[in-house]
């Protein structure tokens, strides 16, 4: 049984809830995409399918799958009941309308309750619905920026201007806790029988997602330094990435954490007769004798600050002279948890995710082949994920949803 069967969701289309809709979707939820005429914009989103301009949105198809599709235009008043009897068939509504625009329809939360006494309604806008900037408007890179996560991402080089991370981090941070938030009001919901209002605020969400940047203001007044493929830190750090021998690159990630990982690693440079390469191994293999080792002793104890350094030395020894599968793979083996730098393409392939299952095929129909997508971002052995269905066509699902609820699908289509 998966985590949310039994669970209906209403989406009002939003590229920017897409994500929160998917994965309920995909934890087993129905998820009803409504879409205005026209559809929800990201369905003309590039890339398309086989490269065909102007065709099916392999971005769409992606943050839309589990999900059936009707088209409303909620500004019509047919549009509009349909709506009301949806929302009272569900169990939570999730939306990212501009603020004010429910209320002007009569469709706002305080007129959902009348005919949905328990519904969670989860509102998610870029600066919640009750701050003075409730009414600015927000893409996802003004809200990477303006909320702090961007300013921690970039290169050593503080010339080149901060960097936007990929894939709409912005809307997939605030798709998480409207998830979240969705899923805690379930529970309550469970024990109590009241559904609830819940105002996400994309902003306060990426604010919270800056790892220490935002604390590290609050509490000591300083400013995190963005540095190359690791933690922005308020002072500049020892760099990680290293160019291998194959030419590619790797992260050294963290040093050992005890005793026998440092003298492991000592048994790896032997191993590779690299020790006559690195003096200061004779701290690593010093440190396996120890009773205890941890950062809180670095720059008290003379010997624990010259075992981590070595360390950080050694491994980037390593990587200079091994292959960065190899360095990736050797390190596992010890349990020093380094990696090889991939691309989105080599990760996708790479086959540990393969093994684990993470390309699933999804049936397409009206396809001669299924259609291979990413899978599942966490495992429920209890309560398995599945992709149910591929993205749907604009409306494909009005009779089918529209019918149970006494309502003339077609009828409704030509009243908008």
């Amino acid at each position: 049984m998966s985590a949310l069967q039994g669970t209906r969701v209403v989406e009002l289309a939003n590229e920017s809830i897409a994500w929160a809709g998917k994965l309920m979707g995909d934890m087993g939820a129905d998820v009803i995409l409504v879409e205005a005429p026209g559809g929800e914009r990201s369905r003309g989103y590039a890339p398309f399918a086989e490269n065909e301009e102007g065709g099916e949105s392999l971005y769409f198809w992606h943050y839309n799958t589990s999900k059936r599709s009707v088209v409303l235009d909620l500004e019509r008043a047919a549009a509009k009941e349909a709506f009301l009897a949806l929302v009272a068939s569900a169990d939570v509504l999730i939306e990212s309308e501009a603020p004010g625009r429910l209320a002007e329809l009569g469709l706002d939360y305080a007129d959902l309750v009348r005919v949905k006494p328990d519904l969670i309604h989860v509102s998610v806008t870029p600066f919640g619905r009750e701050t003075s900037r409730r009414d600015e408007p927000a893409t996802d890179l003004t809200l990477l920026a303006g909320g702090g996560p961007a300013w921690s991402c970039g290169y050593d080089d503080h010339s080149i201007p901060p960097i936007r991370g990929g894939g709409n981090q912005g809307y997939q941070t605030a798709s998480h806790y409207a998830v979240m938030s969705a899923l805690t009001a379930l529970f309550h919901h469970g024990v109590t029988g009241e559904g609830q209002f819940v105002d996400v605020s994309m902003h306060a969400a990426a604010n919270v997602t800056t790892e220490m940047a935002s604390y590290m203001w609050l509490v000591e007044g300083e400013t995190v330094l963005r540095q190359t493929g690791r933690h922005a830190m308020p002072m500049m750090t020892m760099p990680v990435q290293i160019r291998c021998k194959d030419g590619r690159y790797a992260t050294t990630g963290m040093p050992p954490r005890t005793p026998a990982g440092f003298g492991s690693l000592y048994d790896w440079l032997d191993e590779l007769g690299l020790v006559p390469q690195l003096p200061e191994a004779i701290f690593l293999d010093n440190a396996r004798h120890r009773e205890s080792i941890g950062f809180a002793d670095i720059g008290v104890d003379d010997e624990v600050t010259a075992a981590f350094a070595a360390a950080r030395d050694a491994l980037q020894l390593i990587a200079e002279n091994s292959t960065a599968d190899g360095f990736f793979e050797g390190a596992q083996k010890i349990n020093i948890t380094v990696g090889a730098i991939l691309s989105p393409e080599e990760a996708y392939e790479n086959e540990h995710f393969v093994a684990r299952g993470y390309q699933v095929e999804v049936d397409h129909p009206e396809r001669d082949a299924p259609v291979r997508y990413p899978g599942a971002p966490y495992k429920l052995p209890a309560s398995p994920w599945r992709i149910s269905r591929r993205a749907p066509a604009l409306g494909e699902h009005a009779a089918e949803i529209f019918g149970p609820l006494g309502i003339d699908a077609a009828a409704l289509a030509e009243a908008s």
